[in-house]
């Protein structure tokens, strides 16, 4: 029996999702967070023409700046993944698009707190990025070790993560919360 690259559950004996299905999901999920990115900047750039002394203010320390974006966008945009994938459809809108949920532990639903783990883990290397690209920025444009360092853990996460999807099915993050992504969700 083909068990060990499966997934069985409440979908029955589902296939899990390859890295161009989830890239290709990821990449249309990515679509409205552009558009909400792209608000923001509009905003921020309003903001900053009214008050410029209150934005450089805001973004003039590399913590603040962090715990902004973080909060501005992160933030929102891990609770998009987890409150979505923690759903009855089990998957973020690309995800449906192209027929995959996300499963927990046995093949069922998801409990938030599992799908807050992985989507929190599977942000970790955009974090170190932008953390790297705010201390380069207001270090003059100039990469000291440490951001050099943390640009390499990100990519070195990806790259795992990319790893763990192509050749075994799971990505470290589905891993750690006990996950898999299936081919077998709803459309639509």
């Amino acid at each position: 029996m083909k068990g060990s690259g499966r997934h069985a559950g409440a979908e029955g004996l589902a296939e899990p999702a390859g890295l161009g299905p989830r890239a290709a999901a990821f990449a249309l999920d990515y679509l409205p967070i552009a558009g909400y990115l792209v608000v923001l900047v509009a905003l921020g750039a309003a903001v900053g023409w009214a008050f410029p002394d209150a934005m450089a203010r805001a973004f003039g320390q590399a913590a603040r700046a962090q715990a902004i974006g973080f909060a501005l966008v992160t933030l929102p945009v891990g609770l998009y993944f987890a409150l979505s994938e923690a759903s009855a459809r089990r998957a973020t809108w690309g995800k449906r698009r192209l027929g995959l949920t996300v499963s927990g532990p046995g093949g069922g639903r998801l409990r938030l707190g599992r799908s807050l783990v992985r989507t929190g883990a599977k942000f970790v290397p955009w974090e170190l990025a932008h953390a790297a690209v705010w201390g380069i920025a207001l270090a003059g444009g100039e990469p000291t070790p440490v951001h050099q360092a943390l640009l390499a853990l990100t990519w070195l996460l990806v790259g795992a993560n990319a790893v763990g999807i192509a050749v075994g099915r799971q990505a470290a993050y589905d891993v750690l919360a006990g996950t898999r992504v299936v081919r077998g969700g709803v459309r639509g």
